[in-house]
C-alpha cells in the first residue's frame, strides 16, 4: 500500500462556486487504477461525476487528463505515473458539462457524416480459410471513439471548424475500405481548407491514442490520395 495525493477538478453549472481542485489522499495498491480512485472517492462524495462503463479499454468512455496527458482511466494504473501527486482533469476542447464530464455532441458531429463502418475486414489473416458457416473474417475497428486524439490535437483548440483527427481517421478508413460508401463523396469532404490540409502534423493524436489508429498517419495517408487522384487498388478516380 502507499499513499498518494489527488487533485480533481470540481465545476458544476450554474454553481455558485467557481471552479476548484479537490485534494483527497488515497492508499493505492500496484493493481489500483485512476477509475478506481475515482469509484473509490464517490462512496463518500456522490456528487463526484465522471463518466464510465466497460472497466478494461474498450469503450472510451472514461478519456480524462491525468497529470496532463490523456489517457483511459480505467487502464492508467496509478503506481506506473511514478509520482505522490495525480491531477486529474476533464479533455480539452469540448464542452464542460460537470467536473470530469464533457459533452461529445461536437465529437459525433463531425465524425458521424464520415459514415465508417463498425466492422472491417481482417488484415491479420488474409490467407487463413475460414470455416464455410464463416465465410470470411472479420473484426471491428479500433477506433473507441473517446475523443482523446481531440484533446491532444492543438489545431482542434485553436480553429472549432476544423475536422479534427478522428473524423478524418474515419474517413480515411472509408477510403481504404470503402463498403459502399461512396469514396468521392468522403474526400471531397476532407479536401478543404479545415479538413485534412488544416492538420499541423504534430501527431499528438497518435501518441495518445489508446488502440493504436495513429490518425495522424491516416490524415498523412488522405493528402496522399488527395495528391496522386488514385485509390488504393490504384485506379484513377
Amino acid at each position: 500500500m502507499a499513499e498518494v495525493t489527488f487533485k480533481i477538478y470540481r465545476y458544476k453549472p450554474g454553481a455558485i462556486d467557481p471552479p476548484r481542485y479537490d485534494t483527497y489522499r488515497v492508499s493505492i495498491e500496484p493493481h489500483t487504477t485512476v477509475l478506481d480512485v475515482l469509484e473509490h472517492l464517490r462512496l463518500d462524495d456522490p456528487t463526484l461525476t465522471y463518466r464510465h462503463s466497460c472497466h478494461h479499454g474498450s469503450c472510451g468512455t472514461c478519456g480524462m487528463l491525468v497529470n496532463g496527458k490523456e489517457v483511459l482511466a480505467c487502464v492508467t494504473r496509478v503506481a506506473d505515473l511514478k509520482t505522490d501527486t495525480v491531477v486529474i482533469e476533464p479533455l480539452r476542447h469540448q464542452p464542460l458539462i460537470s467536473d470530469l464530464v464533457v459533452d461529445m455532441t461536437p465529437f459525433f458531429e463531425k465524425y458521424e457524416p464520415v459514415g465508417m463502418p463498425y466492422i472491417r475486414e481482417s488484415e491479420y489473416l488474409p490467407h487463413s480459410q475460414p470455416p464455410e458457416e464463416v465465410g470470411a473474417y472479420t473484426r471491428f475497428e479500433n477506433c473507441l471513439e473517446c475523443g482523446l486524439c481531440l484533446s491532444a490535437c492543438p489545431v482542434v483548440g485553436s480553429d472549432p471548424d476544423y475536422l479534427g483527427p478522428a473524423a478524418l481517421a474515419a474517413a480515411a478508413r472509408v477510403v481504404q475500405e470503402p463498403r459502399g460508401q461512396d469514396v468521392p463523396t468522403v474526400l471531397a469532404m476532407v479536401d478543404t481548407e479545415e479538413g485534412c490540409w488544416r492538420c499541423h502534423a504534430a501527431m499528438e493524436c497518435s501518441e495518445v491514442c489508446p488502440n493504436d489508429v495513429d490518425p495522424g498517419g491516416l490524415i498523412m495517408f488522405l493528402r496522399r490520395e488527395l495528391l496522386t487522384g488514385t485509390s488504393r487498388s490504384g485506379g484513377k478516380r
